[in-house]
């Protein structure tokens, strides 16, 4: 089935999506001070009148006593009422502002679903407002990118595509390539029309430019989808090099044991935290030395190590002052390229050095090196400012929130594009250039919901939040 951002009434998860009143809890479930209880659809003004009695006028909030089926007083607290279309939904919608115990909000669903409302599913409010055209699908996926933001870059990249500036680029190069296409089919129909071109325009150049916009969209959306993945960074060195007290001067807790004894850690310890842009996994691994010198565990925290530094995105080698980095420590800079790496010269409290943070370095130019004591702490926020840099200029400044399927449907129009452009610089008939802009289209437009189905909204509206 077929759904168009234009809204109307459609069918969804086996349910008509717009026939029925949903309710479901807004804010996170447990205790707090306030519990916001949302309704929504075409009987939602009726329902919430049953429960908390006469409406304030619209965007107003008023004080009710919030009373079940038999009448029983199950809360009391704000109502505030949206009508339709300006509401988020685009339906009539009213929000019921109780007090944020579980039983209360229990009390006020029963309360709702007994006067003729259901318990909405995952993501039912975001894709009653995608269906009903207040927002395309870039702007509901980023309302879930923003709630899941753990740094400031991932807020302002989900800001920006919640305030539609992701869709709004996409949907001009589509529109830009139904202009190709109407301009191809004009003169393949009507070549002696006087309203057809008299010839068939540089479709080469047009379509080089299309292209130069799609890869600049998806630059922007791969630095996005980059912010809502977590950065893995690896610790990697020789035993007692002090990648355990490193770890725990970064993230400011006692998340890895520290010892004077090589080997203390056999396993790969995980610790979040926030660097630059992005959150982040910093992985401590187990020492690397001479397979020789490790007994069974020792051999397979090393094996978990080396694993660990294949996945990094961004690699820290430790080494002691005074020493330079192993073979194996060469081979896994040179192996990280290009991405980045840090070969972090630490313990310079014991045997000397200058803190701070360098970008350069003899091992290669994704390489940068940092000197730090994790004891006295000197060169630590060096460090972390040097990595803040580092990750930051990876992500960019103008990222949108994107999601692995934009990345693909991007590729996709990339490709038919890369087809158009050859097959225009070959003089091949018109045809198969006017069917290949119109599948990069099709592409483009599954990113915004122009051209969308059943499963795709499943897919995308099922991975949401109840409530959102």
């Amino acid at each position: 089935m077929v759904y168009h951002a234009s809204g109307g009434a459609a069918v969804g998860r086996g349910v008509d999506l717009q026939s029925d009143t949903i309710c479901a809890e807004a804010t996170p479930p447990g205790q707090g001070g306030v519990a916001v209880v949302r309704l929504s659809g075409p009987e939602g003004f009726g329902i919430a009148e049953r429960v908390a009695g006469p409406l304030p006028p619209s965007r107003q909030a008023a004080l009710r006593a919030f009373r079940g089926a038999d009448g029983e007083h199950v809360d009391q607290g704000l109502v505030l009422a949206f009508p339709a279309p300006g509401s988020y939904t685009g339906e009539d919608t009213v929000e019921l502002q109780g007090h944020g115990s579980p039983a209360a909000v229990a009390a006020i669903l029963d309360a709702l679903c007994a006067a003729g409302a259901r318990r909405a599913g995952p993501g039912e409010f975001s894709e009653r407002a995608f269906l009903n055209g207040r927002i395309d699908l870039t702007q509901a996926e980023a309302v879930a990118a923003l709630i899941e933001a753990e740094t400031e870059g991932a807020r302002r990249a989900a800001l920006r595509s919640l305030e539609g500036a992701f869709g709004r680029e996409v949907q001009a190069a589509a529109d830009r390539l139904a202009e190709l296409r109407a301009l191809v089919e004009a003169f393949l129909d009507f070549p002696e029309d006087e309203d057809a071109p008299a010839e068939p325009p540089d479709l080469a150049a047009e379509v080089d430019g299309v292209v130069a916009t799609v890869q600049d969209i998806r630059r922007r959306a791969e630095a996005g989808a980059r912010l809502g993945e977590g950065l893995r960074v690896a610790l990697v060195g020789p035993p007692n090099a002090g990648k355990s007290s490193l770890l725990n001067a970064l993230t400011g807790q006692d998340a890895a044991i520290v010892s004077a004894a090589p080997g203390t850690t056999r396993d790969v310890v995980s610790q979040r935290a926030v660097i630059g842009a992005r959150g982040a996994e910093l992985l401590d691994t187990a020492g690397l030395r001479d397979a020789g010198e490790q007994d069974e565990i020792e051999q397979e925290g090393a094996r978990r190590a080396r694993a660990s530094a294949a996945s990094a995105e961004l690699l820290l080698v430790v080494v002691e002052a005074g020493q330079e980095p192993t073979e194996e420590q060469r081979s896994l800079l040179a192996e990280q390229a290009p991405r980045s790496a840090v070969l972090v010269y630490s313990k310079i409290d014991a045997h000397g050095g200058s803190p701070g943070w360098q970008q350069r370095s003899a091992w290669g130019p994704h390489v940068r090196e940092a000197r730090v004591s994790a004891m006295t702490g000197d060169g630590v926020e060096a460090l972390r400012t040097g990595l803040d840099g580092l990750v930051t200029a990876d992500v960019g400044e103008d990222a949108w929130a994107a999601r692995q399927r934009h990345l693909d449907a991007l590729d996709g129009a990339l490709a038919e594009l890369s087809r158009a452009a050859q097959a225009a610089q070959e003089g091949a008939h018109e045809e198969l250039i006017a069917e290949a802009l119109r599948r990069a289209q099709e592409q483009l437009g599954e990113i915004t919901g122009q051209v969308s189905h059943e499963a795709l909204l499943d897919r995308i509206f099922s991975g949401f939040c109840i409530g959102k």
